[in-house]
């Protein structure tokens, strides 16, 4: 049987939302209340015949925040097929699309795209409610100079962060989908645009570090 895609032009959204703005939003209390088996059912299995999923077996390695209509999450999911990647949107039809679109892609496919899910949120305020801290790379790219200015000069300030350089990312498989593969990216493109992309690296607190020196110290 065949499966039909969702159409963009049902979901046609402006193009930003005012994350200040009041929304409604479900969010966990902190991340080890989130239920990440509602939007992973195969990369959870029940416990020892409880019927329970197994809420600590995997968990979101990639997000995309301002996921757009998930291009970057398709492609993210056939170059990491291993991996959980969510998408996070805060505009109310895109992100309705994108969830469509992955139930779509997975009737189509059965055993493809069971590791990419895509909710409505305001990373602004609730990113901590769904992830813990410290994790690993931040990927940045804007078809903007000065937005991009912008994140390099405050990711490079801050004592926790510190950019990768183009060396160091020449072997990335994600670079070269970064720009490329979205509905902005591709109109960039199209109009002979130029994106401007950074990469940062997580780095450990001297803080906690430190505490944890001397709690083995003990």
């Amino acid at each position: 049987m065949s499966v039909s895609m969702p159409q963009k032009r049902y979901y046609r959204q402006r193009a930003h939302s005012n994350p200040m703005a009041d929304h409604s939003f479900q969010y966990p209390v902190c991340p080890e209340q989130m239920d990440w088996s509602q939007l992973y059912p195969e990369y959870f299995r029940s416990l020892g015949g409880s019927g329970k999923p197994d809420k600590h077996k995997a968990q979101v390695e990639f997000a995309d925040i301002g996921c757009g209509y998930g291009g970057l999450l398709v492609e993210l999911s056939k170059l990491f097929p291993e991996q959980l990647i969510l998408g996070l949107e805060i505009r109310v039809k895109v992100s309705d699309y994108v969830q469509d679109r992955i139930r779509s892609l997975r009737a189509a496919e059965p055993s493809s795209y069971q590791n990419i899910a895509c909710l409505r949120s305001n990373a602004m305020k609730y990113l901590p409610n769904f992830f813990t801290k410290g994790q690993g790379l931040v990927y940045t790219n804007t078809d903007v100079e000065e937005v991009h200015d912008w994140i390099v000069k405050h990711f490079s300030d801050h004592p926790l962060f510190c950019r990768v350089s183009d060396e160091q990312l020449a072997d990335d498989i994600i670079i070269s989908h970064l720009g490329t593969c979205t509905e902005e990216g591709k109109k960039v493109q199209r109009n002979g645009g130029k994106n401007f992309l950074a990469v940062f690296l997580r780095v450990e607190d001297p803080q906690t570090r430190r505490s944890s020196n001397e709690a083995s110290a003990l």
